[in-house]
């Protein structure tokens, strides 16, 4: 046997580190260590329970929206605001996230993962008239080449026709990326750490000219996500047709609910439906309280497995069990995984939408598969683009909806003491959290974000988490940096950003400050 170290792993957010053990050429054990500590439920005891929304969005700079959501969400429920927001600020909330979501989705597919599958050196053999492909051929050939570095030791399958297309794709990508992110923050008033998101709903004043502004950039944005994003994906999923079957990890999912919808009159139900997936296709109903967080081979101070209202952040840096600074989030204390497989999944199975129901049998049939290769690395990339789609095809609708001239937000008194949990779905999966208000201040606040769940540690019980799970049994080449694995874990769309945070490689302190 041999220990494999990839350490980082480029093209995801944050730092990850992946221990594999391996025995001719199949993986038998691996750890997955977050390798920054992440200290912002610590910043956030003493501070106004308002003052969340803008400080949890800087756990990370791609993806601070969903923590915008999660924390007014969670002031929301301590307030008892949930069920008095304007019906503007409801829409114009699922629009802000939507957005960013679909943004998130074209970045992980074309820019992060994409070029495992991609090689764009290829374009050097084009000799056509698409001006992106001959721009890009010009820097190759004057060595402008590091963004699609290494390229050696992967098996690129598509011939050089479909690889034109897909770089063709991949350009146009980062405009759609940046269309995308312009037309959320006309309602979000900045990015990244959007400052219009607030508890009772979105100060962002509502105007004609703003829902103009987002509805025009918008169809550009849903005809690459039906157009050019869902077929590359579907021809990955062809191409690649083993990785239909690898990276099959835990096989057990979690998601909540997330985008408020009118149903008889009243936003009581949601676009994606909250649940739990077992066995392939078993749903059931989620039971928030059976949520716990494990630390024992976390760097944290030991403790029985907590429920996250109740959870303590004790760094233990020099813990001789711990080799990752994420927690090990468990449910019922068995492993689960999060994202946009277990969103789609968990709307699908409860048969609430038969659109969604039929999108989703429909993308499985081309791919020539069936509902169990959706627990796979191709079954991810087909969960993301599926998620992007029932997004895309809500934003319209949701835009027509707005009514100016009606409030946006509320106006309240927040509450002395109280409790909140703010949920959603975020680009990545499920995240949660969890807000304790004593005297007018936040006395606990507790974040399990989606890559805490999927990139979790060994637990008390010695459970892999599904990082960990997904890459036992894989086969592999031997190499320095095998690609199945890469492959595998890039899958996921790690964000360590959010399960971790900073601090200096021999634990100084950098500085203090008190904020006034």
């Amino acid at each position: 046997m041999k220990k494999i170290v990839i350490h980082p792993i480029t093209r995801i957010e944050g730092h990850l580190k992946v221990e594999a053990i391996v025995d001719n050429g199949e993986v038998k054990d691996a750890n997955i260590s977050g390798t920054m500590f992440r200290g912002i439920e610590i910043m956030l005891k003493g501070r106004d329970p308002r003052d969340a929304v803008m400080i949890t969005q800087r756990i990370c700079g791609v993806c601070p929206e969903p923590h915008a959501t999660a924390s007014v969400n969670a002031v929301d429920d301590y307030a008892g605001l949930t069920n008095k927001i304007p019906e503007n600020g409801i829409l114009m909330r699922n629009l802000i996230l939507g957005t960013r979501s679909v943004c998130d989705h074209i970045l992980h597919f074309y820019i992060l993962s994409g070029l495992d599958y991609v090689d764009p050196a290829r374009v050097l053999e084009y000799n056509g008239s698409d001006k992106d492909l001959n721009t890009l051929k010009y820097f190759l050939r004057q060595g402008y080449s590091k963004p699609f570095l290494p390229r050696d030791e992967i098996d690129y399958k598509f011939d050089a026709e479909t690889t034109n297309a897909v770089v063709s794709h991949y350009i146009k990508a980062l405009d759609i990326y940046r269309k995308a992110q312009q037309a959320a923050t006309i309602f979000g008033g900045k990015w990244p750490h959007d400052a219009a998101i607030v508890a009772g709903g979105v100060s962002q004043q509502l105007t004609a000219d703003r829902i103009t502004e987002f509805m025009w950039r918008l169809e550009e944005i849903v005809d690459f996500v039906k157009n050019y994003y869902l077929p590359d994906v579907i021809a990955v999923a062809k191409t690649y047709s083993e990785y239909l079957e690898i990276g099959k990890g835990c096989q057990n999912l979690l998601a909540y609910n997330s985008y408020r919808t009118k149903s008889n009159g009243s936003y009581n139900d949601t676009l994606f439906t909250g649940g739990l997936v077992n066995n392939i296709d078993k749903y059931s109903e989620i039971n928030i309280n059976n949520i716990t967080e494990d630390v024992t081979h976390s760097w944290y101070k030991d403790s029985e497995p907590l429920y996250p209202g109740e959870g303590k952040t004790e760094p233990a840096a020099d813990k001789k069990e711990g080799y990752s600074w994420v927690k090990s989030p468990r449910y019922n204390g068995e492993v689960y995984e999060v994202g946009p497989v277990a969103n789609v999944l968990s709307t699908y199975l409860s048969k609430r939408d038969p659109y969604i129901k039929n999108m989703v049998e429909d993308a499985i049939s081309e791919i020539g598969g069936n509902i169990s290769n959706m627990y796979s690395v191709a079954g991810r990339h087909l969960g993301r683009v599926l998620s992007a789609n029932i997004i895309t095809d809500q934003l319209l609708d949701w835009a027509r909806e707005l009514k100016i001239g009606e409030p946006t937000t509320v106006e309240y008194d927040p509450p002395a003491d109280g409790k909140g949990i703010g949920l959603c779905a975020a680009p990545r999966g499920a995240l949660g959290h969890w807000l304790n208000v004593k005297d007018g201040r936040i006395s606990n606040y507790q974040v399990i974000t989606p890559t805490a769940w999927n990139a979790s540690p060994k637990d008390k019980d010695g459970q892999p988490g599904p990082y960990e799970q997904a890459l036992i049994g894989l086969k592999i080449k031997e190499s320095q940096s095998p690609i199945e694995i890469l492959r595998v874990i890039r899958s996921f769309d790690p964000c360590t950003a959010c399960a971790v945070h900073l601090v200096t490689p021999k634990g100084n302190l950098i500085g203090k400050y008190k904020v006034v």
